[in-house]
């Protein structure tokens, strides 16, 4: 079930840059009246024009944002290829040291966000996030030639404040470009950056293993240098062809720019607030909504991210030898970015994004449960499938789930910077509880893991119980209210300003399940 109308979409900001990103939205009253008038005005596309119109938006968008996140992942994760050719003996990460490594990325990645976002506005996003991109890639080119623990845990940390930015920034754009109940598809595309990364990252690190030893350096080493050479090289490339915002986009003629930006305005019926108010950050902060979204969030992302980090060494304690462990890691990443892409687009279709977050969840358990019993290594690879592909179908479902049941520009902006840094703490916790002492079974890993993974299948079937039940209650007041002398059908005895300011509050404003 979802909204009564689709919400519009609007960026997306990260918590700590609402009031700078106040420029791009605001306008005086009698600007935005004109406009809005101007809008309505405007002829609307053929069925073929908007598919037309879509497509371009596509291309320009979805393509580079998604080789950049590939990358992005690529080189955070790598760490986990590179633990297996020699990374733990060479910089003696021995005992929590390689916990630590870990942990100073996330640190670097969570504190550097909203620091990121305020130099997105000021930059602009064709040149802030292919910046990014050439910033990480050289960091991690450095980590190949780093010689001691310090060194390496500096450039980790280095590492993710460069990151940081990357993810905020994309959410933004898209959110900016596509109406609402169009982005999940969107988000699987991009999202399937991340995913696809885990399987080339396997390829790669088992092709770059047999280097090993060239030019006087191991495995490793070649490993983090070469994949921050192909990071610098997509950073080149988005330099050429990233965009910015819908008004200034060259590539569409003026009366596909209108229709666009009528699109969005037109995409929500409770309407939302074009200025900046305090309370909007407070209402984000203290909404049940949130709070739920992100405590899901936390119990999606540490499935992602246990296996983005460990899946290697897992598959290792089955007794493979360490080529042959990363060569075997490619096959539930391959599964699991089609997964991924298939089930945005059905999402879309159905207008439903809960289903896919609980399926999501009950894969991971599953995987993880052969994981930590006594059974065979057959059984504990297939249950690798269920791990990659549970967490990483949940992951985008849970962001494009919270941003669809928010109404208002910078209120979303909280609730999903919220979701962000959350997910990263899931991380850090990941990154302690899965040690080296514990190999090959990680047993407290696993077991971390499934009581995650627990919370979050009981919580989300509470939350689409609380939210059916206030889609029913707000259904009857309407139609009361519809009834009432002076009513406005669809909107009762509500005025447009009054809507607007309840936003996700409003009788008229239907929450997606």
């Amino acid at each position: 079930m979802s909204t009564a109308a689709p919400s519009p979409s609007t960026p997306s900001i990260e918590k700590g840059n609402i009031e700078d990103m106040v420029e791009i939205f605001d306008a005086d009253s009698s600007e935005t009246s004109k406009s809005d008038s101007a809008l309505r005005s405007m002829p609307a596309l053929t069925a073929e024009e908007e598919r037309t119109l879509w497509r371009k938006v596509d291309m320009r968008l979805v393509p580079i944002a998604t080789a950049l996140y590939l990358v992005s992942y690529l080189d955070r994760g790598n760490i986990g290829n590179a633990k297996l050719q020699g990374l733990l003996t060479q910089l003696s990460l021995t005992s929590n040291r390689y916990s630590i490594a870990l942990t100073m990325f996330y640190l670097g990645y969570c504190i550097f966000t909203s620091p990121a976002n305020l130099l997105l506005k000021r930059c602009g996003p064709s040149k802030w996030i292919p910046g990014l991109a050439l910033a990480w890639g050289i960091v991690a080119t450095l980590m190949g030639l780093a010689k001691t623990y310090p060194q390496f845990v500096g450039l980790r940390l280095c590492l993710g404040v460069a990151e940081a930015g990357l993810s905020p920034g994309v959410y933004y754009l898209l959110t900016l470009w596509y109406p609402r109940h169009m982005l999940q598809w969107r988000f699987g595309l991009f999202w399937g950056g991340a995913t696809f990364s885990g399987a080339f990252s396997g390829l790669l690190a088992y092709g770059i293993s047999f280097m090993s030893g060239a030019g006087g350096l191991l495995g490793w080493s070649w490993i983090f240098i070469i994949e921050g050479l192909i990071s610098i090289v997509v950073a080149i490339v988005a330099f050429i062809v990233f965009v910015d915002l819908p008004e200034t986009a060259n590539f569409l003629s003026p009366k596909e720019r209108a229709f666009l930006l009528r699109r969005l305005r037109d995409d929500n019926a409770a309407g939302e607030e074009a200025h900046f108010e305090l309370r909007h950050v407070t209402e984000a902060i203290l909404d049940w909504k949130v709070i739920m979204g992100c405590v899901i969030n936390v119990t999606v992302t540490s499935g992602l991210y246990s296996g983005a980090l460990f899946l290697p060494s897992i598959i290792n304690g089955f007794g493979f030898n360490a080529a042959f462990s990363q060569l075997l890691s490619v096959p539930p990443y391959v599964v699991a970015t089609a997964t991924v892409i298939i089930c945005s687009l059905y999402s879309d279709r159905i207008r439903m994004r809960s289903p896919f977050v609980f399926l999501g969840l009950t894969l991971a358990f599953i995987g993880f449960a052969i994981n930590i019993s006594n059974t065979s290594v057959g059984a504990k690879y297939f249950g690798t499938y269920f791990v990659v592909t549970g967490a990483y179908l949940g992951a985008p479902m849970v962001i494009a789930w919270l941003g669809n049941n928010i109404v208002g520009h910078y209120k979303r902006g909280v609730a999903i910077g919220m979701q962000v840094m959350f997910g990263n703490i899931a991380a850090i916790i990941i990154c302690n509880v899965y040690r080296v002492q514990d190999a090959p079974r990680y047993i407290p890993g696993h077991t971390a893991e499934l009581a995650m993974l627990a919370v979050g299948l009981l919580l989300v079937p509470i939350t689409v119980f609380i939210y059916s039940h206030r889609n029913r209650q707000r259904s009857k007041l309407l139609a009361e209210s519809d009834r009432e002398p002076g009513a406005v059908r669809g909107r009762g005895v509500y005025t447009e300003q009054e809507l607007k300011r309840m936003g996700d509050r409003a009788p008229t404003f239907l929450y997606t399940l």
